[in-house]
C-alpha cells in the first residue's frame, strides 16, 4: 500500500454530523480514484474502529483519541504496511499532536512554551513518549491534511479533499520565481537563505516597510518564504525596525490571491498554529487560509521558534532545506522527511533550540502531492522503458528511497547524542566568556534563565548552556556549548 489516510470516523461524527461525515466520505473515494490514476494505492482506514484495525493486528484508538493510541495506531499500520505515505485527516481537534516536552523551556525570563505540540513522533519508529530526545530519527512521510478547530460545516476539509485530488505537478520553471519576506532586522539571514534556495535574493521583501496589504501580483509566485515574527493565536505576522513590529502579513488579505499550487515555508513564531478562529476575532490561522486560497503545502512551526539576525540557523535551515527538495521534484512529506534527516544529520549534537525546531515543524497538506515534476531521463522517455513499467508508475523508485530514508532515520537515532537535564553549573571559564556577551547583546545576567544539559553519548565530558532573556520585547538566547572544562561553541539566537 502506498498511501494511508487516517481517518477517526467518531470524532468526525461528533464535530460535524452523520450527514457531513458521508460527504468526507464521498471525497475520500474520489481521491483514491484520483491517487490510482498518479500510480499510488490509496486505503483510507478508520483507525477507530476494531474491525478494521484487527487486520492490522492493532488496537483501535478510543471514542476521545489521544495522542498515545493514535501513535500506537500509526506504529502498528506502519509495521503491517510500510506504506510510503501517511495523511492525518483533521486538525488537533480531531487527530491530536503530540505534546513533546520543549527542552528549550525557561519560565518568564524564557521560552514560555512548556510543551511544544508536534507531528515528528508519528514520523518516527520510537514508541509513544514526550521526551523528544526520543525523535531525532524520522524515517516516514507525514502530513496533516487540516480541518478549521471548532467549526461546525466541514467546508474546508472537503475543499482540501477535493484540491489533492485535482492536484497536477507542473515544470520547475513554474516554480523558479519567489516571494521572499523579511522583517527589515533579519534581512541579511532572510538573504542567505533565498540566496541558498533560489540562486538569488531579488525579489526580497522587507517589513517594514512592506505589507500587510500585498498584492495578488506581489503573491503570484509559486513559492513562499516568509521571516517574520508570530505570535500565539494570532491570524497575523510581524517586522521589525528597531522597536516598531508592523503588521507584514495578516491572513484576511490572502483571500483570493494565491496562486493554486503555491508552497509556502514560514519560520514564524506559531507560523502554523492552528487555532479557533473565535480567538482572533473570527480570522483564520495563516496556513489554513492559503490552503482554503490554493497553496498545496505549508511548512511551518507550532511555536516559538528560533533563528539568528545574519548567518542561518534552526527555522532557517530547516525552511531552506524543505523548499529545496521541493523544487527538486519530491512530494510534499518526502521533503520535509528529507529537510529533517539534513537537518539533524549535519550536527554533532541537537542543542536545545535545535531540538525543539525539529519537533515544532510540520506540514500542513497532503504530503503526496509533488509539486514541481520530476525531470525525466533520455532513457525513462523511450517507448521501451514506458512499457517496461507501465503497471508499476514510480512505486518503485518510490519504494528504493523510501530504503534509503529510513536506513538514514534510524542511523540517526541510533547514533545521535542526547540532552540530559543537568544541574551542574556552568565552569567558570565558560561564564567568564559568556557574560561579557550577554551583556553586549544587551542582557543583564541577572535577568536571564539558564538552563544546561549533560550531552549523553558525546566524546568526553560536553554540556550546553542556554541563557535566555528578553531584549526589546523579544526573547533572545545564547547557547554555550562546553567541553572539558572550556567553551567550545556559541551561538546567539532570536525567537522568531
Amino acid at each position: 500500500m502506498d498511501k494511508l489516510v487516517i481517518v477517526h470516523r467518531g470524532a468526525l461524527r461528533a464535530k460535524y454530523g452523520a450527514t457531513a461525515l458521508a460527504k468526507i466520505d464521498a471525497a475520500l473515494k474520489a481521491l483514491v480514484t484520483a491517487d490510482k490514476r498518479r500510480g499510488i494505492d490509496t486505503a483510507v482506514v478508520p483507525v477507530d474502529l476494531a474491525s478494521t484495525m484487527k487486520a492490522y493486528a492493532a488496537t483501535a484508538v478510543p471514542a476521545r483519541p489521544d495522542a498515545r493510541s493514535l501513535k500506537t495506531a500509526i506504529d502498528a499500520l506502519a509495521k503491517a504496511r510500510n506504506p510510503h505515505y501517511f495523511v492525518l485527516l483533521g486538525g488537533p481537534d480531531v487527530l491530536p499532536m503530540v505534546l513533546l516536552k520543549n527542552p528549550a523551556h525557561g519560565g518568564e525570563l524564557g521560552d514560555s512554551d512548556p510543551v511544544v505540540p508536534s507531528d515528528l513522533p508519528y514520523a518516527c519508529e520510537g514508541a509513544y513518549g514526550t521526551d523528544p530526545n526520543r525523535f531525532l530519527g524520522p524515517t516516514r512521510v507525514v502530513g496533516r491534511l487540516p480541518d478549521l478547530p471548532a467549526a461546525r460545516k466541514p467546508d474546508l476539509l472537503l475543499q482540501l479533499i477535493r484540491a489533492a485530488s485535482r492536484h497536477k505537478p507542473l515544470p520547475r520553471d513554474a516554480f523558479l520565481d519567489s516571494f521572499g519576506l523579511s522583517a527589515e532586522v533579519w534581512q541579511a539571514s532572510t538573504r542567505q537563505s533565498l540566496t541558498n534556495t533560489f540562486g538569488h535574493a531579488d525579489q526580497l521583501r522587507l517589513s517594514p516597510p512592506g505589507g500587510p496589504k500585498w498584492t495578488k501580483a506581489d503573491l503570484a509566485p509559486r513559492m513562499h518564504f516568509i521571516n517574520c515574527h508570530g505570535a500565539e493565536d494570532m491570524p497575523e505576522y510581524y517586522g521589525q525596525h528597531g522597536d516598531d513590529y508592523p503588521v507584514s502579513m495578516r491572513s484576511a488579505l490572502l483571500r483570493d490571491r494565491i496562486t493554486a499550487g503555491t508552497v509556502v515555508a514560514a519560520e514564524c513564531c506559531y507560523g502554523a498554529q492552528l487555532f479557533d478562529p473565535a480567538r482572533a476575532d473570527g480570522q483564520w490561522p495563516m496556513a489554513l487560509r492559503y490552503l482554503a486560497d490554493g497553496a498545496c503545502a505549508f511548512l511551518g512551526s507550532t511555536t516559538v521558534a528560533y533563528g539568528p539576525s545574519e548567518g542561518n540557523g534552526s527555522a532557517d535551515l530547516i525552511c531552506q532545506y524543505f523548499l529545496q527538495r521541493v523544487l527538486a521534484g519530491a512530494s510534499t512529506g518526502r521533503a520535509l522527511l528529507e529537510a529533517r534527516q539534513r537537518f539533524a544529520g549535519e550536527r554533532t549534537h541537537l542543542d536545545p533550540m535545535d531540538l525543539k525546531t525539529l519537533g515544532q515543524f510540520y506540514l500542513v497538506g497532503d504530503p503526496s502531492l509533488q509539486p514541481v515534476s520530476a525531470q525525466a531521463h533520455a532513457l525513462a522517455r523511450t517507448k521501451a522503458f514506458k512499457k517496461a513499467f507501465a503497471t508499476v508508475e514510480d512505486r518503485g523508485v518510490r519504494g528504493l528511497r523510501r530504503e534509503r530514508l529510513e536506513r538514514e532515520g534510524r542511523n540517526l537515532a541510533r547514533s545521535l547524542p542526547r540532552l540530559k537535564p543537568s544541574e551542574a553549573p556552568p565552569a567558570p571559564a565558560v561564564v567568564a566568556a559568556v557574560l561579557p556577551m550577554l551583556r553586549e547583546s544587551g542582557l543583564a545576567p541577572d535577568r536571564c534563565e539558564r538552563i544546561s544539559y549533560r550531552i549523553v553519548g558525546a566524546p568526553g565530558h560536553r554540556s550546553v548552556h542556554v541563557y535566555k532573556g528578553w531584549v526589546d520585547r523579544r526573547l533572545l538566547a545564547l547557547i554555550a556549548t562546553e567541553q572539558e572544562g572550556r567553551l567550545l561553541h556559541v551561538r546567539r539566537m532570536h525567537a522568531r
